[in-house]
């Protein structure tokens, strides 16, 4: 099971009733808090999220609207007297502005709060059920974007079809990690023989801010869905590209090279009231293309 909840759609400014970036990605039993722009707090209350589940943070870039809601946000979890230690991924020079704010207020967090400074590109964190790295993009600062991957369980031991090929019970936790059988024979039994396909592990890909490089495809290539931000409506590529961002059409033609299944975009400007038109021009390119709405959750 992975879901993407969207707390916060807007670019810089909240306008329209929408807000800066958030969002919640949820991985079988975790979530993850990915950016957290002004007022997420206030959104994880308003559509009843489980902010005790949230262990996992990761902000992509030092602009405002992807993080000024955080302080706030880790403040507010000392103050519920959370426990379990909190792991936070993000840009360095966060980790000063953290213990600036945090040493004037005269705050003392009653859990641990890890801080894991983003340097290049790789795998950020790794466990049997799922896997997070991190991607840079192409952004006015140092930027970052996010995948989230289920680890594909091993494949299913198929018991009938064990006992055909006379593989003993004492071997099967054996079938289960992978092993071949060999009989007494010498014969071996493949293990794909004797074992079913587990299904294919999903992904979700959060691309930050971003302007349109053909060559940043590679970089979420075959990802389920991705989160691509369209700034600005395709008329306005020239200011899109000027200012590090992406148009409609830019984000759906990533999408489309990417060989994705489905792109959610967001990160609107406040100059546009009404939305309709950003998934519209979007599908002109990809058809599988949704606008990313406050307060829904959109499941592969």
């Amino acid at each position: 099971m992975l879901g993407i909840t969207i707390l916060g759609n807007n670019s810089a400014l909240p306008a329209f009733d929408r807000h800066p970036t958030s969002q919640v990605v949820t991985l079988d039993d975790q979530l993850f808090l990915v950016d957290c722009g002004e007022g997420t707090q206030i959104q994880l209350s308003k559509y009843k999220i489980r902010w005790g589940r949230i262990n996992y943070i990761f902000i992509s870039h030092l602009h405002g609207d992807h993080y000024f809601g955080l302080p706030g946000f880790i403040h507010t979890m000392g103050l519920l007297n959370r426990e379990n230690d909190l792991h936070l991924f993000a840009p360095a020079p966060l980790r000063e502005i953290l213990d600036l704010q945090f040493k004037a207020a005269g705050s003392t967090l009653p859990f641990k709060l890890h801080f894991y400074e983003l340097h290049g590109e790789g795998e950020l964190v790794k466990t049997d059920k799922f896997k997070v790295s991190c991607f840079t993009t192409r952004h006015r600062i140092p930027c970052w974007g996010f995948k989230f991957e289920q680890v594909k369980a091993p494949r299913k031991l198929n018991i009938e079809k064990a006992r055909i090929h006379n593989v003993p019970a004492l071997f099967f936790d054996r079938l289960k990690a992978g092993e071949d059988f060999v009989n007494a024979a010498g014969t071996t039994i493949p293990n794909k023989l004797v074992t079913d396909a587990t299904p294919k592990s999903k992904s979700y890909a959060y691309c930050a801010d971003n302007v349109f490089d053909e060559d940043f495809a590679a970089k979420i290539f075959g990802v389920d869905i991705i989160y691509h931000e369209t700034t600005y409506l395709k008329d306005l590529a020239e200011r899109a590209t000027a200012r590090f961002h992406a148009t409609t059409h830019q984000a759906a033609l990533m999408a489309k090279k990417a060989n994705v299944k489905r792109l959610l975009i967001g990160h609107f400007s406040s100059k546009y009231d009404k939305l309709d038109i950003f998934e519209q021009e979007a599908r002109e390119v990809f058809a599988a293309t949704d606008l990313a709405l406050e307060g829904a959750t959109y499941w592969i």
